[in-house]
């Protein structure tokens, strides 16, 4: 968990209205954080990744003052517009294609500051930017560079001066004798170019994700910043331009936006919108166990810097952009919680009194996992959504009864699994250079459409057995599949011959349990296993659990 180093001075004074310094220390638990150590002049808190905002002095007293009631509502932060442009190369779209960014004016900094941003740029490329692979950040002296920019991809030998070194060093020598470029070249090394942002004169701005260039160093001097965003995703760039633009903004800075040219588009960044989201009161009650008015819970929603009105039946909640971690209504209860204060929150008994237990169904799964493992299988455990990639490569076909996600996140995320074979043989695929046998299982939900309404979802948890190895069969597939039902609940079974796309004409049956079908078992076809890349036989069967 991230930590920052509050000091008491430095926090006491962005304050709207006086606290004692003990009050202080009080009321930081009651925003989420942890306190770590407590110092004559500073303490330190541990802070939430879900909270970038946290990670500078400037937004933890930001959420203060709304806590205490010193301010209300989500503050604003206006952005003028600036003449900067930039210019992205289409030979840099292949490997790193997203840019934002913007131009801060007016900062007033000291050593202090300028240490907490750079440990805020910091935070933010390890959490939103997964250590610079997805987003890395750069802050620049604007005054020692000259507009236009241009983010392009530089071959290798390409030479300029990095920060913090006397002269000037191939960018492939920056990977090997810098320690960024050692920590983090493994991001740009695959590639035969490196990204690469210069000004107008060939100035060097940045090497992203690895370092930027000794021109545009900052210092106590500087007064006008251009911020500088990489990234492999449009979203977490914008999430991280709003965070570190807001705490710049609270410093004292003067928002401005820039031109963005895309090869194909024109894009201006950046976008402070807040986002709209709509809250009933009898939700966010039922949750906390309280009985709050609308007026109240829009009372608490500004203490925790959330600006909301009610609408009939409906409070409409505007989210400031630099909380990226408010994603779904639960997330606004939490904020209505804070705005309350956790510690005014009464605890009560449950009116029944029955004793808690584990839910059968979930005790009868967790059963048929141990048989499995006790089987000697090794568990795996995937995810619900799958790609169309792996739907075609199991099925040989597009996916038609496949239920779609209406907006996927991504390419492997796209449809709900109607099997938990293709998430196993994605598995093994993922593992052809380890040592074989390799035998796995699975116990998790698939999903279909409901035959008798098809615009119901139907939920079915099931076991799925693969087995890998040069002489794996359809007998010691069944072997394993009897072995699993005698010893879950002493079920026999037996199998019917049958066909199934997945498996070889002829090596496939329907397994059945007094009288009922309740899955398959086969060998998998030579197609299927070419299309993930299998080199082995696999033997495989999959049982509904819901009917035994």
């Amino acid at each position: 968990m991230p930590v920052i180093t509050l000091y008491y001075d430095r926090l006491l004074s962005m304050l709207k209205q006086p606290l004692s310094r003990q009050d202080l220390i009080d009321n930081l638990p009651y925003l989420g954080l942890d306190l770590e150590e407590e110092a004559e002049d500073y303490v330190r808190v541990e802070f939430n990744p879900n909270r970038p905002d946290f990670s500078s002095e400037w937004g933890i007293s930001r959420a203060l003052n709304g806590l205490l009631g010193f301010e209300k509502g989500a503050p604003e932060y206006p952005v003028a517009k600036s003449n900067v442009t930039l210019k992205v190369d289409k030979s840099i779209l292949e490997f790193r294609p997203f840019f934002v960014g913007a131009v801060v004016r007016e900062v007033k900094f000291d050593d202090e500051s300028i240490r907490q941003i750079m440990a805020m740029q910091d935070d933010l490329d390890n959490g939103i930017g997964r250590r610079r692979a997805k987003v890395s950040t750069g802050i620049h002296n604007l005054d020692a560079v000259e507009p236009p920019f241009e983010y392009k991809a530089a071959p290798p030998d390409f030479r300029f001066t990095p920060l913090g070194y006397g002269g000037e060093m191939s960018m492939k020598q920056v990977l090997s004798e810098v320690e960024t470029g050692q920590k983090y070249g493994h991001i740009v090394e695959p590639f035969p170019a490196y990204p690469l942002i210069t000004d107008k004169n060939g100035s060097v701005l940045s090497f992203p994700p690895i370092i930027n260039g000794e021109t545009t160093k900052v210092s106590t001097e500087t007064s006008n910043l251009f911020i500088d965003i990489t990234s492999t995703n449009m979203k977490s760039a914008e999430d991280v331009l709003a965070v570190l633009l807001t705490a710049l903004s609270d410093l004292g800075g003067r928002l401005e936006s820039m031109e963005v040219q895309y090869p194909t588009f024109t894009k201006t960044t950046p976008d402070l919108t807040a986002s709209k989201m709509d809250v009933e009161p009898s939700f966010i009650n039922s949750l906390l166990g309280l009985n709050l008015s609308p007026s109240e819970i829009e009372e608490h929603l500004e203490r925790s810097r959330i600006t909301a009105k009610t609408t009939r039946d409906t409070i409409e909640v505007y989210v400031p952009r630099y909380r990226s971690d408010i994603l779904h209504p639960v997330d606004i209860v939490e904020e209505v919680a804070i705005g309350y204060n956790i510690a005014n929150l009464t605890p009560t008994l449950p009116e029944t009194a029955d004793v808690g237990r584990l839910n059968s169904k979930l005790e009868a799964l967790d059963s048929a996992r141990d048989v499995l493992i006790g089987l000697g299988l090794i568990e795996v455990m995937n995810f619900s959504l799958i790609s169309r990639d792996t739907i075609q490569k199991t099925t040989g076909a597009e996916p038609q009864e496949h239920l779609k996600v209406e907006n996927p996140k991504t390419g492997e995320h796209e449809y709900l699994r109607d099997s938990l074979i293709p998430s196993l043989l994605t598995t093994l695929s993922k593992n052809i250079h380890e040592e074989y046998p390799q035998r796995i299982c699975e116990v998790g939900k698939v999903f279909n459409r409901d035959k008798t309404e098809p615009r119901e979802i139907k939920e079915e948890h099931r076991a799925a057995v693969v087995i890998a190895h040069t002489k794996a069969n359809f007998t010691e597939a069944k072997s394993y599949l009897a072995s699993f039902l005698s010893q879950l609940n002493g079920l026999s079974c037996s199998t019917k011959p049958a066909d199934d796309a997945i498996y070889i004409s002829g090596r496939a049956a329907e397994v059945e349990t007094e009288g009922r079908t309740i899955g398959k078992i086969g060998e998998v076809a030579p197609a299927v296993l070419e299309a993930f890349s299998l080199r082995v036989p696999v033997s495989a069967f999959e049982l509904s659990l819901e009917g035994i």
